[in-house]
């Protein structure tokens, strides 16, 4: 059980910030693709617009989501203090 919370604690902690990387890039990348075409085809700059908008709600709602599990399993880790007195208990018992 114990390789079970450790496993879930770097999930937790590192899944979160890879996935706001993730998302971050492809923003990035969308939003330039869209300046470019922009720039090429001024007069199609609405429709590239309302396009990369709706491509940009689409990669924020992973992030929402990435969010949202990293509340569900942050739930499921035991709290720090329960988990130090459960490893100075079992120390002290084992002398």
């Amino acid at each position: 059980m114990e390789n079970y919370f450790g496993h879930l604690a770097l999930a937790t902690g590192l899944g979160l910030p890879i996935a706001v990387i993730g998302a971050g890039l492809g923003q990035g990348i969308a939003i330039y693709g869209a300046v470019q075409g922009m720039a090429r085809q001024p007069e199609a700059s609405g429709t590239i617009q309302t396009a990369m908008i709706i491509g940009l709600a689409l990669i924020e709602s992973l992030v929402i989501y990435a969010l949202l599990m990293f509340f569900i399993l942050q739930g499921k880790l035991p709290a720090a203090a329960d988990a130090i007195t459960a490893l100075g208990s079992g120390a002290a018992g084992g002398r």
